[in-house]
């Protein structure tokens, strides 16, 4: 009796890191704990808002350390993936959803959020929770949802004489050619990093082929339909043309001779890019202010899809399988109607809760999620809706075809040898 009394205690004492978030929920005899934090938060101003949270929660729950570890997008991907190989995870960690955390949990590496989380989930949009739920339950916590689309710098769209947004592809190139006339670098790229390039792809996969067929490659692993290839013809029209700065192959994304940093000091007139890109813009470069413009990803004459289709995804957080309760708790913390708000204050993130709404005060990111709010289809980045090696290989295979090193039919069929080996 007297060791179930004193288990009972211990019980009662770690039991506190699953309180009420925001209040001290240990005491000072209650066992420490540490919550290792993987994130991609590594530019302002949310490397700054995440790391004030940390402190905020660890004065209200002293005996819980939150081991904040912001790591670069791709350094992530690929570190979380050895990780995962070795069957572990961090007790917290950064995901897209999709297929890559599928697969995660049918490793038996994530935490089933379901009931723990009910009655917290019950505020998130369902929209915003889609990519991270299957079989009805859901394995991760949303914090950001938005689309790709193309930012542009209104001066130089101005000198070369373009006096609105192209809707259709054709007008897309034409208005490249413009400006590569008045001496402006067209688009800047990361091509280093890859993931930014498939970008260009799978739009015009979605506006050629349409969201259905995309959905059934993901059944029958075929990408080498005719408009899968045609997709790929429409990308090479624009690589025909030469449009990326200079250097662009070495490039990196948030690097200060990279991707953002080119279009935010106003070195090129756009980039295709996340809801984020005037945050890493500036972060990365000074900014275009008044001058960033924004609009979506034009039509393809002929093309089964549909221009109210939006691509991109959000970002959220998964826990794992063997995280102490505290790291539930520090999500749940930061989910809080009042934390995720004065998140999406700061311009970094658009609401993933109900009512929201109101807190994004930027105008190009208001179009963005009044852009969503009205998107006809949603489709997850593909190298996060489908299986990790054929998302890859999306990205290996469209960074080559942009380098010159593939042709579209070898594209679609290196896609297609990876998807069916899967």
């Amino acid at each position: 009796m007297v060791l179930l009394a004193a288990a009972a205690l211990v019980l009662a004492g770690c039991g506190g890191q699953g309180g009420t978030s925001g209040t001290a929920s240990g005491t000072a005899s209650a066992a420490k704990v540490t919550v290792e934090w993987w994130n991609i938060s590594t530019t302002e101003p949310l490397k700054s808002f995440w790391a004030q949270k940390v402190k905020e929660y660890q004065a209200a729950h002293p005996n819980v350390t939150i081991k904040n570890v912001p790591i670069e997008n791709e350094a992530f991907k690929a570190k979380l993936s050895t990780v995962a190989q070795s069957g572990k995870t961090p007790d917290l960690y950064s995901t897209w959803g999709g297929g890559v955390l599928k697969q995660q949990i049918d490793a038996g590496l994530v935490k089933d959020l379901s009931s723990e989380a009910a009655t917290w989930i019950a505020d998130f949009t369902p929209a915003a929770l889609q990519a991270y739920q299957f079989d009805r339950k859901t394995y991760a916590i949303p914090t950001d949802i938005g689309m790709v689309g193309f930012w542009y710098n209104k001066s130089l769209f101005t000198k070369a004489g373009i006096s609105e947004p192209p809707a259709t592809w054709t007008a897309f190139l034409e208005d490249v050619t413009k400006l590569k006339n008045a001496g402006v670098t067209p688009i800047a790229l990361a091509g280093k990093e890859k993931w930014p390039g498939h970008y260009y792809w799978a739009y015009l996969a979605m506006r050629v082929a349409g969201l259905d067929a995309l959905k059934q490659a993901a059944i029958d692993d075929d990408f080498t339909k005719p408009d899968f290839v045609a997709a790929g013809t429409h990308l090479k029209e624009l690589v025909d043309l030469q449009p990326f700065q200079k250097g662009f192959l070495g490039a990196g994304y948030s690097t200060p001779d990279g991707q953002a940093a080119t279009m935010g000091n106003g070195k090129a007139a756009m980039e295709l890019m996340g809801q984020w890109a005037p945050v890493v813009e500036k972060d990365s470069g000074k900014g275009l202010g008044k001058d960033l413009g924004f609009f979506g990803f034009p039509a393809v004459d002929g093309g089964k899809g549909s221009t109210g289709d939006v691509f991109g995804g959000g970002g959220g957080y998964a826990v794992g399988v063997n995280a102490p309760p505290a790291a539930v708790d520090f999500l749940k913390y930061i989910s809080q109607k009042d934390v995720h708000r004065a998140a999406v204050e700061t311009g970094a993130l658009l609401p993933v809760l109900k009512g929201e709404e109101e807190a994004v005060k930027d105008p190009n990111l208001a179009v963005v999620a009044q852009t969503l709010a009205g998107a006809t289809g949603f489709q997850l980045y593909l190298d996060q809706a489908y299986p990790p090696a054929v998302g890859q290989e999306v990205n290996d295979s469209v960074a080559a075809l942009i380098a010159g090193a593939k042709t579209p039919d070898q594209v679609a069929k290196a896609i297609t040898e990876t998807a069916k080996s899967e």
